[in-house]
């Protein structure tokens, strides 16, 4: 008879799905950073940060770089601009000394940010350039 093996993997699940790779509490990094799927950050780093999935800083973590990613989750504490093409999500512990620029923004009580906010569409885009296209494009058409 066969034994079944099974392994639990210890790493955190969120919404959008689960973590693939952990940079625990006493790893430091330092240098550009990309991957394609998840990843989370419980320790230090240093740098730039892109990927097309997404990034989860934990609570505890300090970030002292620039972010361009689809989704970022921040629950520690980011020095630098955070681009999220989908979605950015500032939990309670979450502290950002930069600037934002992201299609969804969640940010829980008790957060700390200093910077600047700008919304896009999905696609990187500035909202207000399509909108005034439109509105444009709709004045000259009531007009005609």
């Amino acid at each position: 008879m066969t034994k079944k093996v099974i392994q639990i993997n210890k790493n955190p699940v969120y919404d959008i799905g689960m973590v693939t790779t952990v940079f625990s509490k006493d790893t430091e990094f330092f240098g550009d950073l990309s991957f394609k799927k998840s990843l989370q950050i419980n320790g230090y780093f240093e740098g730039e940060i892109v990927s097309g999935g997404f990034l989860v800083v934990g609570e505890g973590a300090v970030v002292k770089a620039n972010i361009k990613a689809k989704t970022v989750i921040l629950q520690g504490t980011v020095y630098g601009n955070i681009e999220a093409v989908s979605r950015l999500e500032i939990h309670g512990t979450g502290k950002l000394y930069g600037n934002i620029r992201t299609a969804k923004l969640q940010i829980a009580d008790g957060v700390v940010f200093e910077g600047t906010c700008e919304m896009i569409k999905g696609d990187g885009k500035k909202s207000d350039e399509k909108d005034a296209a439109r509105e444009s494009a709709g004045g000259e058409a009531a007009q005609a």
